[in-house]
Order: C-alpha cells, then structure tokens, then sequence
C-alpha cells in the first residue's frame, strides 16, 4: 500500500516493538513506565511528522495507541503484533463491518464471517478476533496454509485459486453469507468476495482503496467500505488522492477502547501474533525485505527486523 502514496523525505515502518525511555509530560496511564516493553504503530511515511516511523531507533508515539508486552511473549512476536494490524483489523469488524460480536461481548448466534486472505498476518489476526467474538470465520488462501489457518481457529478454508471458490463458499454458508473483510483488496479478489455474498447481500470491506460507485456495479445489494490503519490515530491523514481524509475524533475514540480490548487478549492468550521470519541486514536487510514482498516469495510468515544500535 504505501508504494501508493510516496511521500518522499518521510520515515517508513509502522508496527514496532521497543522500550519505553521516556514518557511525555501529561500523560494519564499510570500503569506505564521507562522501561516497560510495549509494542504499537505509528503514521509512518507522514508528510505532517515525517521523521516518526518503526525504521529507525528511536519513535514517538500516543500513550494509549500502545500494548504492554507480557513477559511471556518474545521481542519478535511483539513487532508482529504491532498496532496496525489488529487496530485496523478491530475496527474493520466491529467499526466497519459492525459483525454481530464483540470480544467483549460474544455473539449469542453464531454467524460465518469471510476473511479473504487468511494467511497473512492481518488475516490471521481477523481469525482470531472474530473467534473471540463469538463468530465462525471462515477464510481463503493456499491449500498448503489450510493447517495455518485452521490453527488460528478457521471452521473451513477455500483455495481461492479453485473456479468454483466463490460458489464453494455459497455452498457452505447455503447462500446466507453476509459479512466480508479481504485483506488482499484488488479488482479480482473483490469481485470473488462479492460472488460468495448471499442473495440477500450484505457488507464488504477491504484494506486497500475501494471505489465505492464501481464496486456498486457489481452488486448493489452489497454495501462496500474500506479503512486505513492509520486512520486510527484520529487525525488528519496528509496523504495523497484517495488515500488522504480530515481528522475524526471519533476513530480516535474507537482505537482508544480497542487498545484496552486488545490487552486483555493478549495478555489472555487469546491472541497471538501470526509466524515470524527473523531477518538479517538491519535498514539494508528492511530494503531487501521489500523486495521479497514485492515478488510475493514469502507466505505465511511476516518479516521481523531487529533494529541495530548505532
């Protein structure tokens, strides 16, 4: 995504890992304090503060935009968890979607909720959460990540490579399925996540750009949305086009309780962070990195970096 909105001269990397050295005046956590480990995001690649980003030593964030990190989970699992996956993730289900479960409060009937894309870290955290909440979720990826998936806590998984995906999906759901989050977000996955809707429709949302008055020619009884993570934050996004919107508090507020929600899960053991590979190389190794990510070489696994002290 942020090959979208280049913003030159500006800080990349948004999920982190790291020990807190020093807290700002004013704060009202109390349960914080130098040398705690927190893990978390920033607005990377932010022409408003362009030099606050997770590729660097040193980061400053929003006190309660961060997670403590319980003693039992490593350095490198942290960084996977971040901020941006869950928080985006948190607020695609229940802020945009609107599923009918909470972590906090479970649904009291079950519902199947599609994840397309359930192998990547976004898409096992949405596994997760949507268990937690009391839902079944159901998800697409390689048949070789099926035992991935399921373990995360997946009712089933489809090859969305099949031609028959979509119609696979409307045979298990029996034609009722309502609630769709696709983490991959182009042209083609979206059109399979609009094909596996029930006939009555329902509601999409996806982590990439969607424009909303085409996806409405595919079928107007599905209602499209999309978010970006950093949106959370609750100010205003200086990024370019589409991607960029005026500050609302009201995300602010939502990431604020969404924080606390996720800390006791983590703190449970109810969440967990997706696979890591630990990778070598520093800000050089960061670069190299991004190429395999570009080349699509890597699946089930998110890249972990350790920051070298200069």
């Amino acid at each position: 995504m942020p090959s979208r909105f280049p913003s030159p001269g500006t800080l990349d990397g948004s999920d982190f890992a790291g020990t807190i050295i020093q807290l700002g005046e004013g704060i009202s956590r109390t349960d914080l304090k130098v040398g705690d480990r927190v893990c978390g995001a920033v607005h990377a690649s932010n022409p408003e503060v362009p030099q606050n980003g997770s590729y660097a030593e040193f980061l400053a964030t929003h006190e309660d935009l961060i997670l403590k990190v319980p003693e039992d989970v490593s350095w490198e699992d942290a960084a996977a968890i971040g901020g941006c996956v869950h928080s985006s993730i948190g607020y695609s289900l229940f802020g945009s979607l609107c599923v009918p479960g909470h972590p906090d409060k479970p649904a009291e009937k079950p519902v199947c909720v599609l994840v397309y894309g359930g192998a990547t870290s976004c898409g096992t955290m949405a596994i997760q959460l949507l268990k937690a909440a009391g839902l079944k979720p159901i998800t697409t990826c390689s048949p070789k990540n099926f035992p991935l998936v399921k373990s995360y806590g997946a009712e089933a998984a489809f090859d969305y490579s099949s031609p028959t995906c979509a119609e696979d999906i409307k045979a298990y759901t029996k034609n009722s399925l309502k609630y769709v989050l696709d983490i991959i977000a182009e042209s083609q996955t979206m059109k399979l996540c609009y094909a596996a809707i029930g006939r009555t429709g329902g509601k999409y949302t996806g982590l990439e750009y969607v424009d909303k008055n085409a996806a409405v020619k595919l079928r107007k009884v599905v209602k499209p949305d999309w978010v970006l993570g950093v949106s959370l934050t609750g100010g205003k996004i200086a990024l370019p086009g589409d991607y960029g919107s005026e500050a609302d508090p009201e995300r602010r507020v939502f990431a604020k309780e969404w924080f606390e929600t996720m800390q006791r899960l983590l703190d449970e053991g109810t969440a967990r962070s997706h696979p890591v590979r630990v990778m070598e190389g520093g800000f050089q190794g960061i670069l190299e990195g991004l190429e395999i990510l570009r080349r699509k070489e890597i699946s089930g696994e998110k890249l972990v970096y350790h920051i070298p002290e200069q």
